[in-house]
């Protein structure tokens, strides 16, 4: 049962880009809502922790002044000027945690908070009783609160000597979290009102209304007894929490920045890659001449420009293979034929040695059938073009002189001669550029007249080997011609003639493998033509696998 492909529905690179975009950015400003949120209630607990050590440290240090029967009437008359109720409690039945006790142990204040209620629980370390801590139960914060603050700060202040007052107030001032200091009544500027309430002995609440809450604050006044001096707290600001209003505003710009900006990155690059796949799907249709366009190069160039090459190269296959088929197809039908005549001819011979020389001729056609065979595997493994070279380092002049006793074991009637000035060391792949120079030999062995010279020899960038022969040499119009499959300067496909017209395109491929070049023109020496390949030497030494390195032959 044959499967049926379901096409996707298109989705859009855009709304691709921008929805993991959004998701994001939604995560981002989640989890910074929830950060701002802990941070707020961590500073929240601070601000309420700092405000309450000052005064707690005075109510601490005065419960520890009374005992007995004197600090049950203090703490109660604490309780109605605070408006709160206050009590000595043990330590150990209120479970305090580890950060807890170690401010507790400094002097500083512990507020539990109970947003259900709209309630805090306030401790104190008594000072000099290890286990016994004042605590009280606020609903509210209240004007008389702030009054209760200076009798308190008063009251400690007087508890010492007038002349170690100064000292006194040093030692407390670590436990406030704002300025604690003692002036001179004319230094401070009070208008009328103020001053005679001064004058009066009352304390001074100074509201100062600001545009936002760090600019609003509070500070206290009272009068010191027995002193021309007062006792100035502040200012008190209030707690300000992080603008969420601002930060909702300023996130919306930011979403629809990053929208319009997402926008205009991705949309060209969007209608790019749509252009490229028309050009696939022309491509896909048998428009072997369609080509993308490459604009920049970014990945979506560099995308186009290897397609580009893909496309040239397939475009290149497909005609190689289709003047193949025509070649071979030609190419093979002489020999068939020859071998169809002899086996009829072999048919009506009668004497022994009629039939023996078809015999030789059949089988001269079928060696040529395999030849003809191998050079059509040889150059469509070259045509492929995806192959790695196995690089080696070898002596050039021992291939060459190696080549030539190979062709003169062949009886040819030529002179071959290799001319090459010193042991040269070269890279390349050893049995392709050994079938080079065979292919350029077996070439010039046909057209020469009597000598072949084989030469070869480095320069600083280069290597390069030549063979020339003595022959006609050829047009300078066809030098071009002669490296395309099947091409041949004559018309002649007769075995008498010899060759495919596939030696010097297997010789151009294996040149190109090497990225080097094939130039044909006049020997100097001999006067016919001259065959010269040029390749780098310094090649990257890449390593095959064993399927890869196929012998050509």
């Amino acid at each position: 049962m044959s499967k049926v492909s379901v096409r996707r529905p298109r989705v859009s690179l855009f709304l691709k880009l921008y929805g993991s975009l959004l998701v994001c950015i939604t995560v981002v400003a989640l989890v910074t809502w929830w950060s701002l949120q802990g941070i707020n209630g961590w500073r929240a607990a601070r601000y309420r922790e700092h405000m309450a050590s000052g005064m707690f440290r005075l109510i601490a240090l005065g419960t520890a002044r009374h005992a007995g029967h004197e600090r049950a009437s203090w703490l109660q008359g604490l309780s109605q000027m605070m408006e709160a109720p206050f009590d000595v409690v043990q330590g150990r039945r209120q479970h305090f945690t580890w950060i807890e006790s170690r401010d507790l142990k400094v002097g500083r204040a512990v507020v539990r908070l109970d947003p259900s209620a709209s309630q805090a629980d306030i401790f104190a370390r008594i000072p000099g009783e290890p286990d016994a801590y004042i605590h009280t139960r606020m609903s509210k914060v209240s004007e008389q609160q702030a009054k209760a603050l200076a009798a308190l700060f008063i009251d400690e202040l007087q508890s010492v000597p007038l002349a170690q007052r100064s000292q006194h107030l040093q030692v407390l001032k670590p436990y406030f979290y704002y300025q604690v200091r003692m002036v001179d009544v004319d230094a401070v500027h009070l208008d009328a009102e103020q001053m005679a309430r001064i004058a009066h002995k009352e304390v001074v609440l100074i509201l100062k209304q600001g545009n936002s809450p760090n600019s609003s604050s509070v500070r206290i006044l009272a009068p010191l007894p027995q002193s021309r001096q007062i006792l100035e707290l502040g200012p008190l600001y209030l707690f300000t929490w992080m603008p969420v209003r601002l930060m909702v505003i300023s996130a919306i710009l930011a979403l629809a920045t990053i929208t319009l900006c997402a926008y205009l990155l991705v949309r060209p690059l969007e209608r790019r890659i749509k252009q490229l796949e028309l050009v696939v799907r022309r491509l896909r249709a048998g428009d072997f001449d369609a080509r993308a366009e490459v604009r920049s190069s970014d990945e979506v160039g560099q995308l186009a420009f290897v397609f580009n090459g893909m496309a040239e190269h397939i475009q290149r296959l497909i005609v190689s293979q289709k003047e193949m088929v025509r070649a071979v197809s030609h190419e093979l039908r002489t020999p068939v034929a020859r071998i169809r005549f002899g086996v009829e001819m072999l048919a009506e011979a009668d004497a022994a040695e009629d039939r023996q020389h078809q015999l030789q001729e059949i089988d001269a056609d079928i060696e040529e059938l395999n030849q003809l065979i191998d050079e059509i595997l040889t150059y469509a493994r070259l045509e492929e073009g995806q192959r790695h070279l196995q690089l080696t380092t070898f002596n050039l002049a021992d291939l060459l002189q190696r080549v030539r006793s190979e062709t003169e074991a062949l009886r040819v009637p030529v002179k071959i001669e290799v001319v090459i000035s010193a042991m040269t060391e070269v890279v390349a792949e050893e049995r392709y550029i050994h079938r080079l120079v065979q292919n350029l030999v077996g070439n010039a062995v046909r057209y020469a007249r009597g000598r072949i010279r084989l030469s070869g020899g480095q320069d600083a960038m280069n290597n390069w080997l030549a063979v020339e022969d003595d022959g006609p040499g050829i047009p300078e119009a066809e030098r071009q011609r002669i490296f395309e499959p099947f091409a041949r300067l004559d018309d002649s496909r007769t075995r008498a003639s010899g060759g495919y017209g596939l030696g010097l395109s297997i010789v151009e491929k294996i040149a190109h493998g090497h990225a080097g070049q094939m130039s044909v023109g006049v020997s100097a020496a001999l006067g016919g033509a001259s065959f010269i390949l040029l390749w780098p030497r310094q090649l990257s030494t890449l390593e095959v696998t064993q399927e890869e390195a196929k012998p050509l032959t």
